[in-house]
């Protein structure tokens, strides 16, 4: 079973992989940059489901350096993991308060601290409190996106539970 586990793993790990790498090759959704959908974030909502928060967060963690590594933009991983690991430990918060339930919620959580991580990232990086200025517009993408990452999940979560109740019994 562990190796089924880890297996699985692994497969959501590249379909992340390969939804951040597509989604980096589109261009912009809007004129303002930073503004992404974080289609990643949809297999980091359904792996906080049905896996444990330290393999959810291994396999983010594996798709933050591999997606830096294969786009060539190592600048990207310092904003990637800052807001990565922010929007990951407060997913998993949500995840907890709300027993599962309401992926939207955890989705648009994901979203907007996705962007307070990459702001505070910004403003280590760059020294100046300016930065901060871009948030607000941020938060509402991050809310709208978060939407979008959420309900994705939660109407494919509806899918996979069955896949995973009889995988595991």
């Amino acid at each position: 079973m562990k190796h089924k586990k880890t297996v699985l793993l692994a497969l959501f790990t590249a379909m992340a992989l390969v939804l951040s790498l597509v989604e980096s090759a589109l261009p912009p959704l809007a004129p303002i940059p930073g503004i992404k959908l974080g289609l990643a974030n949809i297999i980091t909502l359904i792996l906080l489901q049905y896996f444990s928060p330290t393999e959810t967060f291994y396999a983010l963690l594996a798709r933050i350096l591999l997606s830096c590594l294969f786009a060539g933009q190592a600048m990207t991983l310092i904003y990637s993991l800052s807001g990565g690991i922010l929007c990951f430990l407060c997913m998993w918060g949500v995840k907890k308060l709300l027993r599962g339930h309401f992926t939207y919620l955890t989705g648009m959580t994901g979203g907007c601290t996705h962007n307070i991580g990459q702001i505070l990232a910004a403003w280590l990086v760059t020294g100046t409190p300016h930065v901060l200025f871009y948030l607000p517009i941020l938060l509402i993408s991050g809310l709208l996106t978060g939407l979008f990452t959420g309900l994705c999940a939660h109407f494919t979560k509806r899918h996979l539970s069955s896949f995973f109740y009889r995988n595991n019994n």
